[in-house]
Order: structure tokens, then C-alpha cells, then sequence
């Protein structure tokens, strides 16, 4: 099955409303004509959802757009907290859920990540969930043990369905934002695994048809060499995102 790649930029606690609007106008001439190929999707801070999702509208661009984070709950007394039905209204087609630095700083754990997961489906999005280890993980020779539990707790109660529109993303924790990377073949062996254990899960035909993208300290320079890998379906980009003309190439790339 050919699963479409997808190459989304994080860009985490970086750029206004103003220069975020600003980046994706510089970016889309760079990527224009990739939609066929490759799909491509910008995840900006919630303040600046508003205005990137205006530029797409009117300029019809063909952008996906992401949220970097939701609250599981509908609506309530969450001071702070955004809402799924919130990022749905502002035509969120994504949301990050998971990421390292939301369990390692805010509290994310499987549990929550897995009521974030079935919010995010409940309004109409998809969920970039993302797993993980850390060096010392790594070291002990526990990664599958760990990045298997992640996927299956975080991705628990989908229907067969949901788990084939899935996207998860592979982020080793030690390579976000350092400069170090698995090599291709040893981060394509732990997607190979999650792609296995979503199969154990929902069956072969979800294992088949979910994303899977490798994401920590992706480059132009090393981009291909991860696309290349069978089990690879794109990257969850940081830095690199952050600039018009190496995310393009990125998405070249992957293209």
C-alpha cells in the first residue's frame, strides 16, 4: 500500500501571529505543485492558528494546518486549556499530542495522551501522536519494550478506522533538537515495530494504511536518507521547520 507521505513542521514556542503568517507565505511558492506527493502541514502556537489558518483560506493554499497540544475535555474550567472543538473552528486539520516536551514539562502520560487522542477524533481531526525514548532507555537495550507500551496505551479504544487515519510520530527524546540521530535503519526498525503493534491491535489493514513519521533533529542534509526507509511515511520537523527553505527542502525530499 503507498501511504502518502507527510511533512510536518512543529514549530513549537516560536513566532507571532504576524511571522508565522509571513513563513507560510514564504514557504508556499517553495512547495507549490508537491500536493500530489506529499502532504504538508504547519503546526504554529495556538495564538497563531487564527492568522496561519486565515493565509490558507485566502490564499488557497494547499496547506494542512495542525495544533501543537489540546485539552480532552469538550469545554470546562480549564484556565489555560484549549478545547478540540476550539482548533476544529479554526479548521485544525491536526493536533500534536504527546510530545516529549508536553510529558516531560506539562504531565503528559499514556493515559492522557490516549483521552487527547480520542478528543481529537471526536471533533474531526487527526491525531500526530508521538512516542519515544530516552538515552538511558536506549542504553538498557528497552526501547521496543517502551515505545510498544506507549503506542498500545496511547492508542487504546480506536476503532479499526481511526487506527488506519492514525498518524504517530517516532521522536527518540535524546535526538530532539541535539544534532544526533538513529541511523535511518535503526529508527525505521522501532516504526517497523509500532507499525506491528498497531497490526496486533486493529489488524493488518490499519498497520498497513498508518502514517508513521520519524521526527529529531531532521534536515535537508539527512531527510532523504530517512524517507528512503520502507516504514518511514515523513518527519515531524522543529527547527528546521522554522525556515521556508529548509523545510521545502525537506519536503523535496520526501517528494
Amino acid at each position: 500500500m503507498n501511504r502518502r507521505m507527510l511533512v510536518a513542521g512543529n514549530w513549537k514556542m516560536y513566532t507571532t501571529s504576524g511571522e508565522g503568517a509571513l513563513l507560510i507565505e514564504d514557504l508556499a511558492p517553495l512547495v507549490d505543485g508537491f500536493w500530489d506527493d506529499v502532504e504538508i502541514a504547519v503546526c504554529p502556537p495556538f495564538t497563531g492558528l487564527k492568522a496561519a489558518s486565515t493565509v490558507i483560506e485566502l490564499d488557497h493554499l494547499t496547506l494542512s494546518l495542525g495544533a501543537q497540544d489540546v485539552h480532552w475535555e469538550a469545554e470546562g474550567a480549564f484556565t489555560g486549556a484549549i478545547a478540540p472543538r476550539m482548533l476544529a473552528d479554526l479548521r485544525c486539520d491536526y493536533v500534536i499530542v504527546g510530545h516529549s516536551e508536553r510529558r516531560e514539562y506539562f504531565g503528559d502520560t499514556n493515559e492522557t495522551v490516549n483521552k487527547k487522542v480520542r478528543a481529537t477524533f471526536d471533533a474531526g481531526m487527526v491525531p500526530i501522536m508521538c512516542c519515544g525514548e530516552t538515552l538511558a532507555t536506549r542504553e538498557a537495550m528497552e526501547t521496543d519494550s517502551f515505545v510498544r507500551a506507549q503506542v498500545m496505551e496511547g492508542a487504546a479504544g480506536l476503532s479499526a478506522e481511526e487506527a488506519a487515519t492514525l498518524v504517530i510520530a517516532y521522536e527518540p527524546i535524546w535526538a530532539i533538537g541535539t544534532g544526533r540521530t538513529p541511523t535511518p535503519e535503526a529508527a525505521n526498525d522501532v516504526c517497523r515495530s509500532i507499525r506491528a503493534t498497531i497490526g496486533a491491535m486493529y489488524g493488518p489493514p490499519a498497520a498497513k494504511a498508518c502514517r508513521i513519521l520519524y521526527g529529531g533533529s531532521v534536515k535537508p542534509e539527512n531527510a532523504a536518507m530517512f524517507f528512503s526507509e520502507p516504514d518511514i511515511d515523513g518527519a515531524l520537523v522543529g527547527g528546521a521547520a522554522l525556515k521556508a527553505d529548509s523545510f521545502a527542502d525537506i519536503a523535496k525530499a520526501a517528494r
